[in-house]
């Protein structure tokens, strides 16, 4: 997963791999992100940070959390807008909520519907 992400991530701005023609409704979503100047951007350098990092195994459950918004959202685009790339959707969906529960230990707290404050403990 994390090569997917960094490869990916710095495809969109070094243009070394071809990609698919998106369906119209895909490239007109992808167009209006692109459009705001910054957000497909931030996403693009958040996959590329966060692949690294699940690649070297530091800060991976960061990096899951900062990429299940992501994740989620390209299955989705797939899905709806872009049935071409449904698997890779799919895969990085899986591939993600896998992870996550590998980690769930880490993330037991943040389940809980109320945890005591740092200075409460």
């Amino acid at each position: 997963m994390g090569i997917i992400f960094v490869v990916f991530g710095l495809n969109f701005f070094f243009q070394f791999l071809p990609m698919p023609q998106p369906t119209q409704e895909a490239g007109d979503f992808m167009g209006a992100i692109m459009g705001t100047g910054y957000l497909f951007q931030l996403i693009k350098v958040i996959e590329i940070t966060a692949g690294v990092a699940l690649l070297v195994n530091r800060f991976v459950p960061l990096a899951l959390v900062l990429l299940a918004p992501i994740t989620v959202n390209i299955f989705l685009v797939h899905l709806m807008l872009d049935p071409g790339g449904l698997l890779m959707g799919v895969f990085v969906l899986v591939a993600n909520f896998f992870l996550l529960f590998a980690y769930r230990n880490v993330f037991s707290d943040v389940l809980k519907p109320q945890v005591p404050m740092a200075h409460e403990a």
